[in-house]
This record gives C-alpha cells, structure tokens and sequence, in this order.
C-alpha cells in the first residue's frame, strides 16, 4: 500500500479538532459510540475505525487519500489532487 486514508487526521480536518482529540477511543465517544472488543487488538481497533468512517460518510464527510509513501518519505496528498486509479464502486445491478 503506497496511498491510504489516515482516518485520524481526516476525522480532525472534518470535524475541527485538535490532534489530541484524534485518539481512538476519543473519536467514537465524541461520536456517541462505545468501542467494540478488546482494545489494541488488531481486528477490533479495525472495525471500530470502520464504524467511524461510516459515521463520517453519513455526516458527508468525502473519505479521499490523504497520505502516501513516495521515494520512501510519508507525504500528505492535498485534498485538491484528482484521485488516481479506479472509477468508485457502484452499486450492482440486478435482472429481473
């Protein structure tokens, strides 16, 4: 993986807050949630910031690549950048 969504620092970009507001188990109380699981396991944690992504798309939050891996530096992509790659995902159609 050479780009990703760092979750943290959109969840801080979208919501206006601090980045010491951006701690896991700060971002689903401040959303109304409970963390789910044991903490610091790999797949809990996981899907717990799965439940925040979904919860910022509700709230129209525009989930986009916000880092990336370049001549092995961590670089911030600009929220202006076109996205690269694939045309998004849609919904599948079904025959009658």
């Amino acid at each position: 993986a050479k780009k990703w969504i760092n979750i943290r620092k959109l969840y801080g970009n979208f919501y206006k807050v601090p980045r010491n507001q951006t701690k896991l188990t700060i971002m689903l109380e401040k959303l109304g949630m409970n963390y789910d699981g044991r903490p610091h396991s790999g797949l809990d944690d996981s899907k717990n910031i799965a439940r925040i992504a979904i919860r910022m798309l509700q709230d129209g939050c525009d989930l986009r690549v916000n880092e990336r891996i370049h001549g092995g530096q961590l670089m911030t992509v600009s929220s202006s950048v076109p996205l690269e790659g694939a045309p998004a995902p849609q919904m599948p159609r079904y025959r009658n």
